[in-house]
């Protein structure tokens, strides 16, 4: 397909999404097959070493290929003050899909990772409850569980580019608290229905068996509705530093509140004012006064390529690509823009639209050289739109770090050079 013949949908470049799949296949495969072959095809195909010699042979546990170790979890540094505290944060830049790895998945400690026996570790149901109740790990794994696809987000997440500063950033460490994994455990629901909820009950008091005692107070409602106890994580137990033997999952809230390494849980008709819900994880406003339980996670974005610190090397054409996720429900729409927001395209869906789970998006793009600003805007199920950063800024000031869901916008100067922007 000759490339005047592309359909622009918007200003600077952007190609209607239909022409994605005939864009790789018209272009790139027929210049391989002329580089390897020879325009008469004529050409001897030489066999590679690796198709010569037996490799080793099977596993007791895979790993993967060393050509792909430069992709790895951005750890931040260690703070002597705040023992075991700290985060690692997923290479969004580098993965396709909506699924993370179990090993790339972002991680968020308050005191380390526990070293738990599961032979040991119990969960206590007690407070406003008929029976208090009491299960080993084992006795859990005898009941019926429930598989479910949803992202998890750190609420501080994207939280610096409230603050402004440093435009050096890439995907990873501006947004990579983020990550989406097949869930399977018991639903809440039903270990508080043997438990037996009293009338007076409204919040349950969840605790963690690490060095901090991390609390959460969950509201009886969504602890009703779709919490689970969850036990695995695509397909294996849940990776220690996610929790193992068992963590609480809040689908859609912030990642705090799924609280890890669970042990105890407690019906009780207040929320329990954890530190980590009184002088952490609250929404400072300009006036200095704090909303708490904001639990939610906004409608949200985000072009993982190209993105910060990546070259575009070459004038022509590009695939767009990113993620989209929502607190409220699942992706509807996701638009892309390449003149900083001056005009939109619908980009097209590449997975499945899951409530509360990442979808993949992608969109052709004809880079002509010259400077450009990439943005993409998500919008959910429930008509949430993502707004820009101006726009949560004004709502909410810039002292507070949690909950922005802004636009996110990539600046490409003359040189091909992507880097974070702020219009």
């Amino acid at each position: 397909m000759h490339q005047d013949k592309f359909e622009k949908v918007a200003g600077n470049g952007l190609i209607n999404r239909r022409y994605l799949l005939g864009l790789g296949l018209s272009g790139v495969g027929i210049a391989a097959a002329s580089s390897v072959l020879g325009a008469d095809s004529a050409l001897k195909i030489e066999i590679p070493t690796w198709s010569k010699v037996p490799g080793p042979g099977a596993s007791a546990y895979g790993r993967r290929s060393t050509h792909t170790e430069h992709m790895q979890r951005l750890a931040r540094p260690p703070d002597p003050f705040y023992p075991g505290g700290g985060a690692s944060l997923s290479p969004l830049q580098h993965l396709q899909g909506t699924i993370t790895p179990n090993s790339l998945h972002f991680e968020r400690h308050h005191a380390g990772v526990p070293n738990i026996s599961p032979a040991e570790h119990k969960l206590v149901i007690n407070g406003l409850v008929r029976q208090p109740l009491v299960f080993d790990y084992e006795d859990l794994l005898k009941y019926p569980m429930v598989s479910k696809i949803h992202f998890l987000e750190c609420s501080g997440n994207s939280g610096s580019l409230l603050r402004g500063g440093n435009a050096d950033g890439t995907a990873q460490s501006l947004h990579g608290l983020v990550s989406c994994a097949e869930w399977t455990g018991i639903p809440l629901s039903t270990l508080l229905d043997e438990a037996g909820v009293l009338p007076k009950a409204r919040w349950v008091a969840a605790v963690g068996a690490d060095a901090a005692s991390m609390g959460r107070s969950v509201p009886l409602n969504k602890a009703l509705d779709d919490v689970l106890v969850a036990l695995y994580q695509n397909g294996e137990p849940v990776r220690p530093e996610q929790g193992y033997p068992m963590r609480l999952f809040c689908p859609g809230w912030e990642g705090n509140i799924s609280v890890k390494w669970l042990t105890h849980l407690k019906l009780t008709n207040e929320p329990a004012q954890f530190r980590d819900e009184t002088s952490k994880y609250t929404d400072t406003q300009p006036d200095r006064s704090s909303y708490q339980f904001t639990f939610r996670m906004g409608t949200k974005s985000l072009i993982t390529s190209p993105s910060g610190q990546m070259a575009l090397n070459r004038q022509g054409f590009y695939k767009v690509t990113g993620i989209a996720w929502s607190g409220s429900g699942s992706i509807r729409r996701v638009e892309v823009s390449a003149d900083g927001g001056r005009s939109w395209a619908d980009a097209l869906i590449e997975s499945n639209q899951f409530e509360k789970a990442l979808t993949r998006f992608s969109i052709p793009w004809e880079w002509n050289g010259g400077d450009a600003v990439l943005q993409s805007r998500a919008t959910d199920d429930q008509g949430n739109v993502q707004p820009t950063r101006d726009a949560v800024i004004a709502d909410q000031g810039a002292i507070n770090f949690y909950h922005n869901p802004c636009i996110q916008s990539w600046g490409i100067n003359s040189a091909g050079e992507v880097s974070n922007v702020y219009i």
